[in-house]
Formats: structure tokens, C-alpha cells, sequence
């Protein structure tokens, strides 16, 4: 079975652990290492023969237009991560739409390649931001990777489905696939991607990804940050916790990252919900609730 595996192309600076610390203003004053970052990733997946979705945000497509084309033609699919990374809980409906339409105009005119896929900064499409739906459907997504269905003091949607499901809006149908989590005796675990792959052992993501498509039977969804294989960058001061959630396991990911790419077969986002398109039928769910209808 191949598995997704996705990539938030965003610099170091630019984390929402950083947000209180580091003004938008100042963005452009700091070292940039998103190039040299993503371009790591991109040659550790060509040595494996692995591809996958590239959610970028809308500013790296105008600041650096040559590296999202560079992904387009490297094989990869160019997905939408916001425009400068805002919350999307934070925002009004229309600024939301503004921040989105401008960040797919700006990722398909640097990529060269329709963008058809949305993952929420922080995922924090959230059930404050339900709306949020409507307006992707609105501008065009066939599908989203926002919803982390687990509770979380930042995000998350404990009541959503684990698997990949269909939410109907007002402007058509969107498919959802969720981040990966497991689940015992009612309890859900996250595991697979940012923070959870840099600080649990390998040996639990292996195990999870392996449980999630031999005991559940379908595809799980991995996510990496570029900026999680460099532990060089530069240090923001902020505070402690923020700075733990973003350093802590950095210098073991890289290693982590190559050993995932020779134990499982991976592929983009947009073509594993293409494959379970055909092969299954997704349950449908009514996105104010999240309530699964027959």
C-alpha cells in the first residue's frame, strides 16, 4: 500500500510557535533557509524514487518563485498552506477567502501546475472555522488536510472521523483526509508528522503507519516541515515552551526521515484520494456536525 506524504513548505521563522515573537514585518530581515531546506527533502525523495504534496505557503511562491517551480518539475504536487501562514480560526470569512485566493494564484503561476489541495496553517480549520469549507470548495479545492481529529489546546476536532470522508458545502463536495492517529479503548493517539515524528521513536511511527494500513486496511498520511531536518538554524527567542516545541528532536530527524523513505512507498496526497476515489466509497459527513450519514 503507498502511503502520502506531505511536506508544509514554511521557514523557520514563520511557525506559529513563533508568531507572538516574530513580527510579519520583520520576515524579510531574517536568513532565509527554506531553499536550501525543501531542496534536502527534494533530493533525499529523488534517491529513494519516492514522491509527494508540497503545501506551500502563497509568500514562498513570490519570494521564491524558482523553488516551487523546481518542486513542480522535480514531480511533486504543489498544494495551498495559506498565504503567511495565519490562523485560519483568526481571520473573518472574507479575509480568509482574500488569503487564500491570493496564495493559489501566487503557488499556480510560480508552480505551473493547478492547485487543488488545502492544508490549514496549525490546523486550524477548527469547529470555529467550519466556514472555512465553503470557501475552499468556493475557490476551486477538491480536497483538504486541515482536520487533526484528536483534542488538542491548539487545534484539533476530536469528534471527526479518523479516515478519509466527504464533507458537503454550499459550493460542492470536498474530500477531507485527516492526520494520522491511532485509537484504543476510545483514546486517540497522534503520531506521524511535525513534533509527534521529531520526539516519539521511529519505532512507533513505523509501527502506527503499518497498523493504520494492515489492521484498518487503507493509506496513512505522513507530514514534514524542511526546516525539521536542519538543526543549524538559527535560534528565535521566544519562550520555553514555544522553543521546545520547535527545536526539541531536530538533530535526530534527518536520519528518521531517510528511514521512513526505505520502509514504506509513498506518493502524493492528490493521487492517494484519487486511488480511493475509484476503489471505495468515502462516508459523507455534514460539516457543521461532523455527524457520519449513511
Amino acid at each position: 500500500m503507498k502511503n502520502a506524504i506531505t511536506f508544509d513548505i514554511e521557514d523557520y521563522f514563520q511557525v506559529s510557535a513563533f508568531s507572538e515573537h516574530m513580527a510579519r514585518n520583520d520576515w524579510d530581515k531574517m536568513p532565509s533557509r527554506v531553499g536550501a531546506n525543501t531542496r534536502k527533502v527534494l533530493d533525499f525523495l529523488s534517491e529513494a524514487g519516492q514522491s509527494g504534496t508540497f503545501f506551500v505557503l502563497g509568500w514562498v511562491a513570490k519570494n521564491h518563485p524558482k523553488l516551487v517551480r523546481e518542486i513542480a518539475e522535480r514531480g511533486h504536487e504543489i498544494a495551498c498552506h495559506s498565504l503567511e501562514h495565519r490562523r485560519v480560526f483568526q481571520m473573518t470569512r472574507d479575509e480568509f477567502f482574500e488569503d487564500t485566493r491570493n496564495a493559489k494564484h501566487a503557488l499556480e503561476d510560480a508552480g505551473g501546475q493547478p492547485v487543488g489541495g488545502y492544508r490549514a496553517p496549525s490546523f486550524s480549520i477548527t469547529q470555529d472555522s467550519l466556514w472555512a469549507f465553503d470557501v475552499l470548495a468556493e475557490l476551486g479545492f477538491t480536497y483538504d488536510s486541515s482536520i487533526f481529529p484528536v483534542r488538542h489546546p491548539n487545534y484539533g476536532m476530536p469528534n471527526a472521523p479518523r479516515g478519509p470522508f466527504l464533507i458537503e458545502t454550499k459550493c460542492g463536495t470536498l474530500v477531507e483526509f485527516p492526520m494520522m492517529t491511532v485509537e484504543f479503548g476510545g483514546r486517540r493517539s497522534p503520531l506521524g508528522g511535525g513534533a509527534y515524528f521529531r520526539i516519539l521513536p521511529y519505532w512507533y511511527t513505523r509501527w502506527g503507519i503499518g497498523y493504520i494500513n494492515k489492521t484498518e486496511g487503507r493509506p496513512a498520511c505522513v507530514y514534514l516541515h524542511p526546516w525539521e531536518l536542519d538543526s543549524e538554524q538559527p535560534r528565535i527567542n521566544a519562550g520555553l515552551a514555544a522553543r521546545a516545541r520547535h527545536y526539541m528532536g531536530l538533530r535526530g530527524t534527518e536520519s528518521k526521515f531517510r528511514r521512513l523513505l526505505r520502509d514504506f512507498e509513498f506518493q502524493s496526497l492528490g493521487s492517494v484520494i484519487e486511488e480511493i476515489r475509484i476503489e471505495a466509497s468515502l462516508p459523507r459527513c455534514d460539516s457543521l456536525s461532523f455527524a457520519v450519514r449513511s
